[in-house]
C-alpha cells in the first residue's frame, strides 16, 4: 500500500518567520559582544509595530531597535505598499533580567569536573535528533524539498527574476510512496505574496517553472504527474505582519523536521545555548547524523530529557526503526562513549557561542545544503566506528 508524506516551509517574510529572524539577530549581537550572556528573546509582530520582549543578562550594549529596523528592511518590508515599513514601524521593547533561581542552577560551580559539569540545563524538557539516508544530507526528503521551494522562492523575488512578488510566502509538498520504493510528487502548494498589478496565471507560470520545476529537478523523483496549486484563494495581496500576527517559536515543524521526526515542543530562535531546548536539538541531530553516516542504521530518532540545573541528562534513548546494524541499546552504549550531552560539552564541541544564528532561523536549522552548521558535520564517524 503507498503512502503520502506532506511537508511545508515559509518564506523570510512570513509573519512568524519574521519575528524568529528579530529574535536571532538580537542574540547573535548580544553572543559577539559578551559570550557569557543569557538571553531569550521572543519577539511579536502586528500591523505596523513590532514588539521585543523576555530575559536577558549581560554586560553587553546592544541597540536592540536598530537590529529590529534592520531586519526588517533586509527581509523587504521597506514600505507601506508592502504591507510593513520597517522605517516608520513602532518598536517596543520589554526586556527583564534572567530570573536569580534559573541563574543559581544553570551557572552553579559546585561540580567536580569544573569544565563542563559547572553549567546546569537551562531548563527541563524533551528534544529529538534524526536522520535518515533519504537525501545527501542525511534528512527527511519531504522538508528538503519544502525548505528548497521556500528558499527558491525567496531567491526569485530578491534576484528579480520573478517581478511583483513580496516577501511572504508558503510552500507545501506532498509524495507519494510506492510499495516498491518509488518516489512520486503528488502535489506542490505555493502560496506567493504579490502586488495587485500582477496577472495572477502569468504568476503562476512563472513560479512553476523558476521555482518549483527548478526545485524538483535536483531530486531523483517522479515528477511527471505532480498537482501544482498556486495561491488557492485567488490572490494574495496582503500579508506579512499585516495581514496576521506572527510570534517567535511558532514554526518549529518548519525548523526542524517537517513533522517526519518528533518534536519536543520547545523553540529555538532567540535563545543563547544554555537553553538545551536549542543546544541539546542541535547535539542529536548531529549524533543522529553521525550514526547514518557510519551506516550503523538507515535511519535514526534520538531523545534526551533533562532537568534544569543539572548538567547530566535525565534520559536517552534511540530508535533505529530496525534498519540498525546492531540492537539499539548496543548503538545507544556506542552513543555514550563518543559523545558528551552534557550542555557545556556541547557548547564547546559544537562551538555554539560562535554561530551565526541569523542563518538558522529560516529555510530550516538541519539538512540545508547553502550552509553547513557545526551539528551538521559528520565528524565522529570513526569514533563510532572503532567504539564497537
Amino acid at each position: 500500500m503507498s503512502k503520502l508524506v506532506t511537508s511545508e516551509s515559509v518564506t523570510v517574510g512570513h509573519p512568524d518567520k519574521v519575528c524568529d529572524q528579530i529574535s536571532d539577530a538580537i542574540l547573535t549581537v548580544i553572543l559577539k559582544k559578551d559570550k557569557n550572556a543569557r538571553v531569550a528573546i521572543e519577539t511579536f509582530v502586528t500591523t505596523g509595530l513590532v514588539v521585543v520582549m523576555g530575559e536577558v543578562s549581560t554586560k553587553a550594549y546592544v541597540e536592540i531597535e536598530s537590529i529590529v529596523r534592520q531586519t526588517l528592511k533586509k527581509i523587504g518590508y521597506n514600505s507601506s505598499d508592502v504591507g510593513f515599513d520597517y522605517e516608520s514601524c513602532g518598536v517596543l521593547i520589554s526586556i527583564d533580567s534572567q530570573s536569580p533561581d534559573i541563574s543559581q542552577g544553570v551557572d552553579h560551580k559546585n561540580n567536580s569536573e569544573e569544565t563542563v559539569d559547572r553549567l546546569g540545563a537551562g531548563d527541563q524538557g524533551i528534544m529529538f535528533g534524526y536522520a535518515i539516508d533519504e537525501t545527501k544530507e542525511l534528512f527527511p526528503l519531504a522538508p528538503k524539498i519544502a525548505n528548497d521551494l521556500a528558499f527558491c522562492l525567496t531567491q526569485v523575488r530578491q534576484d528579480g527574476q520573478i517581478e511583483n512578488l513580496r516577501p511572504d510566502g508558503k510552500t507545501q509538498i506532498t509524495l507519494q510512496y510506492s510499495e516498491q520504493g518509488q518516489i512520486s510528487v503528488k502535489t506542490v502548494v505555493v502560496s506567493a505574496q504579490h502586488n495587485d498589478k500582477i496577472d495572477e496565471k502569468h504568476l503562476a507560470q512563472q513560479v512553476k517553472e523558476k521555482v518549483v520545476e527548478k526545485v524538483l529537478e535536483k531530486y531523483q523523483v517522479d515528477k511527471s504527474n505532480y498537482q501544482f496549486i498556486f495561491n488557492p484563494t485567488g490572490k494574495f495581496i496582503i500579508g506579512g505582519p499585516r495581514a496576521d500576527t506572527g510570534l517567535t517559536g511558532r514554526k518549529i515543524i518548519v525548523d526542524t523536521y517537517g513533522g517526519i521526526a518528533h518534536h519536543g515542543g520547545g523553540a529555538f530562535s532567540g535563545k543563547d545555548p544554555s537553553k538545551v531546548d536549542r543546544s541539546a536539538s542541535y547535539a542529536l541531530r548531529w549524533v543522529a547524523k553521525n550514526i547514518v553516516a557510519a551506516d550503523l542504521a538507515s535511519e535514526v530518532e534520538l531523545q534526551i530529557s533533562y532537568a534544569i540545573g543539572i548538567a547530566q541528562p535525565v534520559s536517552l534513548n534511540i530508535n533505529t526503526f530496525g534498519t540498525g546494524i546492531l540492537p539499539d541499546d548496543k548503538i545507544l552504549q556506542l552513543v555514550n562513549c563518543v559523545f558528551d550531552l552534557r550542555p557545556a560539552a556541547i557548547i564547546r564541541d559544537l562551538d555554539l557561542l560562535n554561530v551565526d544564528y541569523t542563518k538558522t532561523s529560516v529555510f530550516g536549522h538541519f539538512g540545508r545544503s547553502d550552509i553547513v552548521f557545526p551539528w551538521e558535520v559528520c565528524n565522529r564517524v570513526e569514533e563510532l566506528k572503532n567504539a564497537i
